[in-house]
């Protein structure tokens, strides 16, 4: 299989403090890895690492995304190149209506690829078929960017983002904070829908449920800024019977 993502003992801090403490992980195209752990473990920073959040410094290690050295690339350049990070918190952009912002991303993305601009019958074509994804109604389409959306519908916007974008590598962090039943089996649904052998999914979550409905391939769990378990999915269903604490026990 086709390695598409490969971290080699990655370090980072925010100032003087390290988060991650040695980081050793590879994706292979077509593959969802699950990341699961306690608070304060460094999900959401390895995440950040991986977009380019200017706030945490990689002090060791290397990423090498597609055959490229991924820590190179700025952000925006990491966009390009077909990495998407879906927030726990996605932000409001008062002023900016989904249609036009979702059009200047898609048509700068093409533009970055060398393809032509979509044009407007063709963008909105594309808009209704993908929000279908995600069960969301076409009047979303003129509102403001996460504006007055509820927690389920801004995740349900960002899987809809995710499908307008069609990253090859997707960090979805703790998607399911937040969600009821009802939109966590639809925004679970949009991203099986989005899962193609050329692109890859990295979920973290603290919590199984969410794994009933994306099956990962591999579940990794981090404590202290370390993998300490690597597994298959039943792995997830033993932390939900016993917690974290056999796991840090047998790592320490």
């Amino acid at each position: 299989m086709n390695t598409l993502l490969k971290i080699e003992n990655l370090h980072a801090s925010v100032g003087e403090k390290e988060i991650l403490r040695g980081i050793d992980l590879e994706i292979a195209s077509g593959e969802i890895h699950a990341i699961m752990g306690p608070n304060g473990s460094g999900k959401s920073t390895l995440s950040a690492v991986l977009a380019g959040r200017e706030t945490f410094t990689v002090t060791q290690g290397s990423v090498t995304y597609d055959g490229r050295d991924l820590l190179a690339l700025s952000p925006e350049e990491r966009a390009w190149a077909g990495i998407f990070l879906g927030f726990q918190y996605p932000v409001e952009i008062p002023g900016v209506s989904n249609v036009n912002f979702m059009k200047a991303a898609v048509n700068e993305q093409r533009r970055q690829r060398g393809l032509e601009p979509l044009g407007a019958a063709q963008f909105l074509k594309l808009m209704r078929e993908k929000m279908a994804y995600v069960e969301m109604d076409s009047s979303f389409s003129g509102r403001g960017v996460n504006v007055g959306f509820s927690g389920g519908e801004k995740k349900r916007n960002e899987i809809f983002q995710m499908a307008m974008l069609e990253p090859r590598l997707a960090i979805l962090d703790e998607t399911d904070s937040g969600l009821d039943v009802d939109a966590l089996r639809i925004v679970a649904s949009g991203v099986n829908k989005l899962k193609r052998p050329d692109n890859a999914f990295i979920v973290i979550t603290h919590y199984q449920r969410l794994l009933d409905y994306i099956v990962p391939d591999v579940i990794h769990v981090l404590y202290k800024g370390r993998i300490i378990r690597t597994a298959g999915k039943e792995l997830a269903l033993e932390i939900e019977k016993k917690g974290y604490d056999w796991l840090i026990h047998e790592s320490e």
